[in-house]
């Protein structure tokens, strides 16, 4: 869908989204997650989310967790947000959105779940079915829900969350009358899902990403290491990345030239992510520690006013208030 837009401040919409701290970020997650919030963030009531308890699924060493706690706040900071025209949270700072999903959870079958594309695809591709991994849309319902967001902008591959979670709002409102706002996702046209160097979707899961804040050397590993079709004479993954950094018009004169030259048009392809990522990789090392905590003391706290309240309509429309 196209970008939606507001008028005046009193029509702003909300607009949420989040990343998982569970590996460094790549490519994938700027221009598939990233990129969309930090274009569009300053029109909306925006909040942008550390998804700490989403990594648990698959990561369990809590000094590496930490670490990229404060390298994804680091990196969100980095490529442009202003931490005073968004709220930038740690979902676990927020008792509400365990809270919530569990109520999610009463209301939708393990069949529903079971159609989760992205769970049956990590279970396939060899991780845990642990039951946190089944339940993960449920979580992510309550993250985007309790805030009465209106927009998400997700990768392609996440649509069916942004689904998921219009279903548990719809499940909630027929049962105990209307509460939530039905989401509606934002996905940028043309790199809503992001090669890997394996030609799969860039995941951290499959190992086949290509660093964001890396320096050059590590670019050019990830990059030297894209696998190739020797049959063509132009490497499909190659290009599908480079799209990335340049359009097609600029990329068609440097392909024609370098026809089955797979090396230049790699060496092309790190000197145009490095001229783009250099500038936010100066800024990213500028940010101090001290810097990143204050930023997520105060936005978790304002997180924590909106959950409240909300959970308290909540709570009293389920009948737990006495």
């Amino acid at each position: 869908m196209a970008n939606p837009s507001t008028s005046s401040a009193e029509t702003r919409k909300r607009l949420f989204t989040g990343l998982q701290p569970s590996g460094q970020l790549h490519i994938g997650n700027y221009f598939g997650a990233l990129k969309p919030f930090v274009d569009t963030y300053q029109d909306f009531d925006s909040m942008l989310m550390v998804a700490d308890y989403h990594s648990l699924t698959s990561l369990k060493d809590p000094k590496v967790l930490r670490e990229n706690i404060i390298d994804i706040v680091r990196s969100y900071l980095a490529a442009g947000v202003d931490p005073k025209k968004a709220i930038i949270f740690k979902q676990s700072d927020v008792d509400e959105h365990t809270e919530l999903a569990w109520i999610f959870e009463t209301l939708v079958t393990v069949p529903f779940l079971e159609l989760a594309h992205a769970y049956k695809d990590k279970v396939a591709k060899g991780l845990e079915a642990n039951a946190g991994l089944f339940n993960y849309p449920m979580l992510m319902a309550a993250d985007i829900l309790l805030y009465d967001t209106d927009f998400v902008p997700v990768g392609a591959d996440q649509r069916q969350h942004v689904e998921y979670t219009r279903e548990a709002a719809n499940k909630f409102n027929n049962t105990y009358g209307q509460t939530f706002t039905e989401p509606e996702e934002i996905i940028l046209e043309g790199v809503g899902i992001v090669p890997g160097t394996d030609g799969q979707k860039m995941s951290k899961s499959y190992k086949n990403t290509i660093p964001l804040f890396g320096s050059k050397d590590e670019i050019s590993k990830a990059v030297m290491g894209i696998v190739t079709d020797s049959s063509g004479e132009r490497p499909e993954n190659v290009y599908a990345i480079h799209k990335l950094f340049k359009s097609e018009a600029e990329l068609a004169p440097l392909y024609e030239a370098n026809k089955g030259s797979y090396k230049a048009l790699k060496d092309a392809l790190v000197e145009d992510i490095e001229t783009f990522v250099a500038p936010m990789r100066a800024r990213y090392e500028s940010i101090t520690e001290d810097e990143i905590k204050k930023v997520l003391e105060e936005g978790g706290e304002r997180a924590e006013d909106l959950a409240e309240e909300k959970m308290k309509e909540v709570k009293k429309k389920i009948g737990v208030t006495i």
